[in-house]
């Protein structure tokens, strides 16, 4: 496979869905050259990886959650 290799996330067995922070996501799924699975989320532009799609489904989750929570503008209480 080449690193242009895009897969149709309806023929996997992973809904990005059932991850809250990807939960209206646009997602996108793709292998490189080395057979990592590549989930890149097309509204934030946050990527990651993992062996399988699965695993690379749940890390863009985390990854997707860690930077809403990073560019969140409401600083709460947290700044007193």
């Amino acid at each position: 496979m080449s690193s242009d290799d895009v897969l149709d996330l309806a023929d996997l067995d992973v809904d990005p869905a059932d991850y809250e922070p990807l939960a209206d996501a646009d997602v996108r799924m793709r292998v490189n050259e080395h057979g990592l699975h590549i989930a890149d989320d097309l509204e934030t532009q946050v990527s990651s990886q993992g062996q399988s799609p699965e695993e690379a489904i749940e890390n863009l989750a985390e990854a997707v959650d860690s930077y809403l929570e990073a560019t969140d503008d409401d600083p709460g209480d947290d700044w007193l």
